[in-house]
């Protein structure tokens, strides 16, 4: 089921095939409850050394990058990058504590779940409604756009009007989707109450709002703006661009698993509509091992901490598809989800098809 042997334009008994994912879902779908049961449960220890070596390491280098603009920009950028990779770890902690799987305390989620949002730029308890969202309806065609990336259909990109057509490929392009979605997302989406979320979730809006205000005024006052500003926006920019890169690959891939509602599967959702990112240990680890995210979908209740372990010692998980670093790269070039052929198609692929 490796994405290189059912992409590159093998022909492929596809019945067979069929058949075989079945017969593998199967498999999954009467035992993947037992085999998550044991990588569940926090450790307090590991969570609280989590916290320390990701947010500490960033606030050191957000202060080091300060100190060496007055040096030199170009050494504070590779600080910059640097701190970039703490971010997203950050985020992943608070990722971690959306779903109550980061402490066994309701309490203790929400309390680091805030703390971290207010460095990530990102409401908590709002974002958590809507990354639920997300989990409900991943790989439902006929609910799309909660906290994914749009992805249309071949038949609705042939019906649909040139603006609109010309919308959407603006939006997929790679240099909006990485450079100024990640900065409109976090500077100006994640400001703004969406109307789908509760009365928690526009005061978590709110709060956050006002936090960040108070932060930077200080350090305006303090460090002053200009400096401030050069040193939060590249980092801001290269940790959303990293995160959105992530979330995009897990879910955007040439066989990834889309179907109706009526039809839409679980287990298929996670273990065929997402995919395992198989990135170098150095990275990995920056991404919280958010890699193994059809375990994730399965069982958002795994601390990000023990999803290779569950993946090294249940092979049940392993027979899926894998991207490396370098086969993700293709999927910038797959837009439309095609229905038929049942896989993400190019807009070239899909205008000729």
């Amino acid at each position: 089921m490796g994405i290189d042997g059912r992409g590159d334009g093998v022909v492929q008994d596809v019945r067979g095939l069929d058949q075989t994912a079945s017969t593998f879902l199967d498999e999954v779908r009467g035992s993947w409850q037992r085999a998550v049961a044991a990588y569940e449960n926090p450790d307090l220890k590991r969570s609280l050394w989590q916290l320390l070596n990701s947010i500490v390491p960033y606030l050191a280098l957000w202060a080091l990058a300060y100190w060496l603009l007055g040096v030199s920009y170009w050494l504070a950028l590779p600080v910059q990058v640097l701190a970039a990779g703490f971010l997203v770890r950050v985020f992943i902690i608070f990722h971690d504590c959306g779903h109550g799987s980061f402490f066994r305390s309701r309490t203790a989620n929400d309390i680091v779940g805030f703390v971290t949002g207010i460095l990530t730029f990102t409401p908590y308890w709002d974002w958590r409604a809507e990354h639920a969202r997300h989990h409900a309806t991943a790989g439902d065609l006929d609910r799309r756009g909660f906290g994914d990336v749009t992805t249309m259909t071949v038949d609705e990109y042939r019906q649909a009007s040139w603006w609109r057509r010309l919308g959407y490929r603006l939006y997929r392009n790679p240099l909006v989707m990485l450079g100024l979605g990640p900065l409109f997302v976090f500077f100006v989406k994640q400001r703004i109450p969406r109307e789908s979320t509760g009365r928690r979730g526009k005061l978590s809006v709110h709060i956050t709002n006002l936090v960040l205000v108070a932060i930077f005024a200080l350090l305006f006052v303090t460090l002053g703006v200009g400096k401030t500003v050069l040193v939060q926006l590249p980092i801001m920019a290269m940790a959303g661009a990293a995160g959105v890169w992530l979330f995009y690959v897990q879910h955007q891939f040439e066989t990834v698993y889309w179907e109706r509602r009526e039809r839409r599967d679980y287990v298929a959702v996670a273990m065929e509509g997402s995919s395992l990112y198989a990135l170098p240990r150095i990275l990995q680890w920056f991404s919280g091992n958010i890699g193994f995210h059809h375990i994730h979908h399965l069982s958002p209740s795994i601390p990000n901490y023990r999803l290779p372990k569950c993946f090294h010692e249940q092979p049940l998980f392993q027979n899926v598809d894998r991207l490396t670093l370098w086969s993700s790269l293709r999927s910038l070039r797959l837009r439309l989800y095609d229905e038929q052929a049942r896989r993400l198609v190019g807009f070239r692929q899909a205008l000729t098809g």
